[in-house]
């Protein structure tokens, strides 16, 4: 079983916190499909302390999620700490996650996110003084390294580990790789292999198959799904499934897929209103729909869309066509 610091997991299978995507509707989601633990996405050391509305809200946990990781960025040391000591004594959250890993150039131009990667002792006094400052355990979330000239992934883990870091997620590309190439699992086993906390490996890890995979032969403690689950929280409770059985169940019909598109926007609408849930939705529901057949007019059309009813009707119609469609013309 895996655990961080105290905190008991169901099972190694993570929620990556995927900025734009992870907030409470999608991650209940992830929880309903059985992830052991949810991360949210990141949210600024500075929004939390200049009590942005935006960012406060975006600290917000349901029960239900639980386990949950929530994760801040920041480049300063003494504005990660008081962030930290906020989400400590005001959010519910389980671990509080430290990002080192975000590789877009406004993160990093702030020294925040993926730039830590260069220095191993700025990762050490950085998670030193979080973990000082709060009761909840501290995790990292990292790349293997700013470039391939770059690749500190050790020494970084190690300083994580020295300064009580509960446990620590790779992501297997570079910073420059950004989401490009293959991850390199190589250099995760390395992490494993030099620290006794736990190890999260994350990276291409697009079937239960290759969870199982990551788990048996590099070694790590757990297994972090980002892009793999959107659209498709059915790769989550699969995996899970695959790990504790040796058995995949069956992709989703067309019709179940869309029933849970609508439960994710519905959630989403409580959570943020109609207005903004129902734009926030498109790009979701066109991952829903990737993978059905004949969806190319209606992934356009979802683009026009402005209201619920508009949204679950053109849903229901295409799958209503699909399901009248012949098998043998299904294609």
């Amino acid at each position: 079983m895996l655990e961080i610091g105290g905190i008991k997991l169901k099972n190694p299978v993570v929620l990556a916190p995927m900025a734009g995507v992870c907030n409470p509707a999608f991650r209940l989601i992830a929880k309903d499909f059985g992830a052991g633990l949810v991360c949210a996405e990141m949210v600024s050391d500075k929004g939390i302390l200049h009590e942005n509305e935006k960012s406060l809200k975006m600290l917000y946990v349901d029960e239900r999620e639980k386990p949950l990781s929530l994760q801040i960025f920041g480049g300063e040391r003494e504005s990660l700490v008081a962030a930290a000591k906020y989400v400590d004594k005001n959010t519910n959250a389980d671990i509080i996650d430290i990002n080192m890993g975000c590789p877009v150039p406004k993160i990093t131009k702030c020294d925040a996110g993926a730039r830590w990667l260069l220095d191993p002792d700025k990762i050490y006094e950085m998670v030193a003084a979080t973990v000082d400052a709060v009761q909840k355990p501290v995790t990292v979330k990292m790349r293997v390294g700013w470039d391939e000239d770059h690749i500190f992934a050790v020494q970084n883990a190690q300083a994580v580990e020295r300064a009580g870091g509960a446990a620590v997620a790779v992501h297997g590309r570079t910073r420059v790789q950004m989401y490009e190439g293959r991850a390199n699992w190589d250099i995760i086993k390395q992490v494993k292999d030099s620290v006794s906390i736990p190890v999260i490996g994350n990276g291409d890890i697009e079937t239960p198959y290759d969870a199982k995979h990551a788990l048996e032969t590099y070694g790590v403690d757990g297994v972090m799904i980002g892009r793999g689950a959107l659209g498709n929280p059915w790769m989550l409770y699969r995996t899970v499934k695959f790990l504790e059985t040796g058995e995949i169940p069956e992709e989703p019909t067309p019709r179940e897929k869309i029933d849970i598109c609508m439960l994710h926007m519905d959630r989403l609408i409580d959570l943020k209103g109609e207005y903004v849930a129902v734009r926030e939705m498109r790009k979701h529901a066109a991952w829903y729909l990737k993978g059905l057949p004949k969806t190319g007019s209606v992934r356009n059309e979802v683009n026009t869309k402005t209201t619920r009813e508009e949204m679950s009707k053109l849903l229901y119609d295409y799958i209503e066509e699909v399901e009248a469609t012949p098998a043998d013309k299904v294609s």
